[in-house]
């Protein structure tokens, strides 16, 4: 029987995108058939792999040398679902490197992160599927890898991992799309309206997750969630917080009322 962190740690490698989702999808499917075990005191090594698992393109530059995007071409609209597919591709891999990489969590951690994967694995293919009936595909455009050099800095600690990857990077995402979402209404694209509309419902979860993991981690350890959370974050070189902020959505996602008053301190 295949065990839930080992097959993790395999998909991560992979580097086909495709293969990657549709693997994904079969280890939820599994693991929910109770077709897979999970062992959570298992030391994993991953010695002799690439990870994560990424194709050849896209090319990989500095953030700021992303071209700009502009909505009023085909071509800009496009390079921005371009990045958003890749934030998703590697939201996937964040979430299959979450589940093998720390061991002896509690056991729904591991079933919380494997929803996340999966729910990365489709907002990916929405994307992927989308710019494919527009003459493009996932590669065409360079990116930037932003996101992954902060799991990257994780490696070490889960209570860093749940800090400043879910916390800091992901809950951008909670800002960032509503606006891109409106651009997209303004021009009457209601395909990409709908996506957007499903991956904002589902990050917020996924922001959620990461808060649940994170204060439970700071309640094991006795320490102050908002102290703790300003430590690692100058620990990792975690960065700033810039506005404006969704705050409802960061509220739906589990952040206090007293973190929503520090942003951007």
């Amino acid at each position: 029987m295949l065990e839930l962190r080992q097959t993790a740690l395999e998909l991560l490698a992979i580097t086909h995108p495709q293969t990657k989702v549709a693997r994904v999808q079969q280890l939820f499917n599994d693991y929910h058939h109770q077709c897979v075990d999970l062992d959570a005191s298992t030391d994993l090594s991953s010695k002799g792999l690439i990870l994560p698992g990424r194709p050849s393109k896209p090319e990989l530059v500095p953030p700021l040398t992303v071209p700009k995007r502009k909505m009023d071409t085909l071509e800009g609209r496009l390079s921005l679902l371009h990045s958003l597919a890749h934030i998703e591709f590697n939201a996937m891999n964040l979430a299959l490197d979450a589940i093998w990489r720390f061991a002896n969590m509690p056991a729904q951690y591991y079933v919380d992160w494997l929803k996340v994967a999966k729910e990365e694995a489709y907002h990916f293919s929405l994307i992927e599927n989308h710019l494919q009936s527009a003459g493009v595909a996932y590669g065409d455009f360079p990116a930037h890898n932003s996101l992954w050099e902060m799991v990257e800095r994780t490696t070490d600690a889960v209570i860093a991992r749940m800090a400043l990857v879910p916390r800091t990077m992901e809950a951008r995402g909670l800002d960032a799309v509503p606006a891109i979402r409106d651009r997209f209404k303004q021009i009457k694209d209601q395909q990409v309206v709908e996506i957007l509309e499903i991956i904002l419902r589902d990050e917020v979860g996924h922001v959620l997750i990461g808060n649940q993991w994170f204060n439970f981690l700071c309640a094991k350890q006795n320490l102050s969630p908002i102290t703790t959370y300003k430590e690692l974050a100058r620990r990792y070189s975690a960065p700033t917080l810039r506005g404006p902020f969704n705050l409802e959505a960061r509220k739906q996602a589990g952040f206090t009322a007293e973190e929503l008053s520090l942003l951007g301190t």
